[in-house]
């Protein structure tokens, strides 16, 4: 039985948590719930009236129920008013083509090798020639051509063309982007042209953010000055101030691949860096600790943390650590701090009701469940192993000084290690089922890597803040002193530069080290399901509460739960095992077809042209993991596919699998040749063919593809005269990748095919 009253926050955030989710999984055709909230409110306010006065603990737990309803009842209408796309301003909701729309942009800029990408907040638009409020987020990107500056936040533009819904994902198994836009109420995208917008004003949504954000470019400008290597400035930039513009791919895939990639984003590490040597500093001083030097601490470690969250732009990653940290200093200065897990509630719960769409936020959840698993699990495993004991029992008084301080600081570090190694286990234990479901893999070398890694970049951090406190020492020292004088003190910084960069470099080596030296100790290309993710959480959960009790009863229930989740993963094996699809994949400006018989696939490029690797990772890679496709060849051509093709006429390439017929076509056609019945024809390179011909050579029967190298003028025309013709169409561009499977075999086509 769980004695809740030391944990009443903990109860509060979890009745609120279950309202939010009850929304984002079933809300969405709910009616305005405000009503009945305010309701049940009342209701809960009467009952608890009424329940104070009662001799008997029912009453009162009957409203404590209550109370945990309404506060779901609280998650259910946070999370609805919270949905913009519900209001009848909102983009989505208006009728008729939009002309022009007024927007400011409301989001860091990301720089990709060809455009900018950034979000805008629309205030107004044109429709029919008549302006009107309006809102709603557009993603959007711009090109990155040299007379294109790049957009920054506050830009107010007036845009020509209304943006279009976001997309669904396009290919099996694809990241569902229109899903996690809509977490950040954002519901439409547009590209943008240089000569599509103008910047009309200036006016940020929030000074204090822009001032923010310009601060958090002006210290970047400073690592760029003295941190001369480009990787490591990148680096230098992304662990002190979350800038990680400019650091490349196989970085950032090093780190993944090492389970350090933590280290990368500005969040919990750094501020609590902070805050420890805020602590640590303070303890040195001489005194008493009363009740005004406890005050005095924390105004001085909320001062810092608070400081260090606005100089690196108020980014969402650390606001939400400086949050967390701003609820155990308080905690701590005015003694309410009974247990860790009520202040990381009170924190979860109010941004939680800040802003509801948190919950599905990876960021807010691998952090919260890392820290809860810290604090539960960390002390447990530090406590298996004593090594400070061990050390000092083999001290003898005979031995010399020397030798008895050896085992003294030998007792030491190999403490200091296992409690770094028992640190990591914990944050592992309750982060390990997020990180298959989202990133679909796992790093066995979590430990090795971040043993080194993190002790260096924790130290890392600290020199890169001394480089920027000497740095604007310098700056201030440059308004009064000669400029010779000025030369000299430029070596401060340059020295603490030095060690800096030599530092990060340290610690970058070690993890591409890693990576080449454990290979093998990456486990990829993991798929679990959203079921299987809480069923693992619920695995968790069992064997720690059967580990606190020692109680059978939940070890049993434990290996109920992991034999359920092995045996969804065996079911939907088996059910792919006989499942065969081909597929006609949606890559921008690419032929490319998929033929797929349970855990073996064939790519087959159709335009003779290898895929690149952002194409194979982006839209090829995600349907391979969802299905644990075991043997994958790609084949750039029809020369080398396993599939029987022919060219019965120029422009015209047939292939023949499973049953189905396929006819490519990439450029006109000759209708007087002998009819050959299909029942796909997939339309290429923007084929101008007729639709008699069409009709006459492959049958009114087939349906009509335009694959992703058809341009989308030559679509809205052939489109029309297709479907006024009869024939069934489909763009993949538009409506993602066409699927068929195939029908049982029958006949010539059948001994066509066991030929293969």
């Amino acid at each position: 039985m769980i004695r809740w009253a030391p944990y009443a926050f903990v109860r509060l955030f979890l009745a609120l948590a279950a309202g939010i989710l009850t929304y984002l999984y079933f809300g969405a055709a709910l009616p305005d719930l405000r009503w009945a909230l305010a309701g049940f409110t009342l209701l809960f306010m009467a009952v608890q009236t009424w329940a104070s006065r009662q001799p008997t603990p029912g009453p009162t737990d009957a409203a404590g129920l209550l109370a945990m309803l309404c506060l779901f009842g609280a998650g259910l209408t946070l999370t609805q008013q919270a949905t913009e796309k519900r209001q009848a301003e909102h983009l989505s909701q208006l009728s008729g083509p939009i002309e022009f729309y007024r927007a400011v942009v409301d989001d860091y800029t990301v720089a990709r090798p060809a455009t900018y990408a950034t979000t805008v907040r629309v205030s107004a638009v044109r429709i029919s020639g008549r302006w009107r409020a309006a809102l709603g987020g557009i993603r959007v990107s711009v090109p990155r051509d040299s007379g294109v500056a790049a957009p920054r936040y506050g830009d107010v533009w007036l845009v020509r063309g209304g943006p279009a819904p976001a997309k669904a994902p396009l290919n099996p198994g694809e990241f569902d982007y229109r899903r996690y836009l809509s977490y950040h109420q954002i519901y439409h995208q547009q590209f943008i042209h240089a000569d599509q917008y103008r910047q009309i004003a200036f006016q940020p949504p929030s000074t204090l953010i822009a001032v923010s954000m310009r601060a958090a470019r002006v210290l970047d400008g400073v690592f760029r000055q003295y941190v001369r290597q480009k990787r490591e400035y990148a680096l230098a930039s992304a662990l002190v101030l979350g800038i990680k513009d400019d650091v490349d791919q196989d970085t950032k895939q090093a780190y993944a691949d090492t389970g350090t990639t933590h280290i990368m984003a500005v969040s919990g590490l750094q501020v609590g860096l902070l805050f420890g040597a805020v602590t640590w500093l303070l303890g040195r001083l001489p005194g008493r600790r009363g009740p005004l030097f406890q005050l005095t601490t924390a105004a001085l470690g909320l001062a810092t943390i608070w400081s260090y969250a606005f100089l690196t732009g108020l980014s969402a990653s650390v606001l939400r650590a400086a949050v967390m940290f701003t609820f155990i200093i308080l905690a701590r200065a005015t003694g309410r701090q009974s247990t860790m897990y009520n202040t990381l509630a009170v924190a979860a719960f109010c941004l939680l009701c800040y802003d509801p769409y948190l919950l599905a936020d990876v960021g807010f959840q691998l952090s919260f469940l890392a820290v809860l698993s810290i604090v539960y699990l960390q002390p447990q495993i530090a406590a298996l192993l004593d090594f400070n004991d061990q050390a000092a029992a083999r001290i003898r008084p005979w031995q010399p000084k020397l030798v008895q301080w050896l085992w003294r600081k030998v007792g030491w570090l190999a403490d200091w290690i296992w409690q770094a190694t028992a640190l990591s286990l914990a944050a592992q234990v309750a982060t390990f089922p997020l990180g298959l479901y989202y990133f679909h893999q796992f790093p066995l070398s979590f430990l090795a890597s971040n043993l080194v890694a993190v002790p260096i970049s924790s130290l890392a951090v600290y020199v890169g803040l001394v480089l920027l406190v000497a740095k604007a020492v310098v700056a201030l020292c440059g308004l009064f002193v000669p400029a010779t004088l000025l030369a000299w003190l430029e070596w401060l910084p340059k020295s603490i530069a030095w060690v800096f960069e030599k530092m990060i470099l340290a610690f970058n080596e070690y993890i591409f080290w890693i990576g080449r030296t454990m290979p093998s100790a990456l486990i990829r290309d993991v798929h679990v399901t959203t079921l299987q993710v809480w069923l693992l959480f619920a695995i968790i959960l069992a064997l720690l509460t059967f580990l606190a009790v020692k109680r059978l009863p939940w070890l049993g229930l434990a290996c109920c739960l992991a034999a359920l989740c092995a045996g969804s993963n065996v079911w939907a094996a088996h059910a792919l095992t006989t499942d065969e699809q081909l597929v006609v994949y949606s890559i921008p400006r690419r032929s490319v077809c998929g033929f797929w018989q349970g855990a073996v696939a064939h790519i087959v490029t159709v335009d003779s042209l290898p895929l690149s690797e952002t194409e194979r990772t982006y839209r090829i890679v995600p349907g391979i993991i969802q299905r644990e496709a075991r043997q994958v060849t790609y084949h750039t051509g029809w020369q080398r596919a396993a599939v029987p093709t022919a060219q019965p006429v120029p422009h015209v390439t047939v292939a023949v699998w499973r049953g189905i017929r396929l006819a490519f076509v990439a450029g006109r056609v000759d209708s007087a040749r002998q009819a050959r019945p299909v029942d796909v024809v997939v339309l290429r390179r923007n084929a101008w063919v007729k639709t008699s011909d069409l009709a006459q050579l492959f049958g009114k029967k087939a349906r009509i593809i335009f694959d992703s190298s058809c341009k989308s003028w030559y679509v809205a025309r052939q489109d029309s005269l297709l479907q006024a013709a009869g024939f069934q169409t489909h763009d993949v561009t538009r409506q993602g990748a066409f699927i068929i499977r195939p029908r049982p075999l029958v006949g010539a086509t059948a001994a066509l095919v066991e030929t293969e």
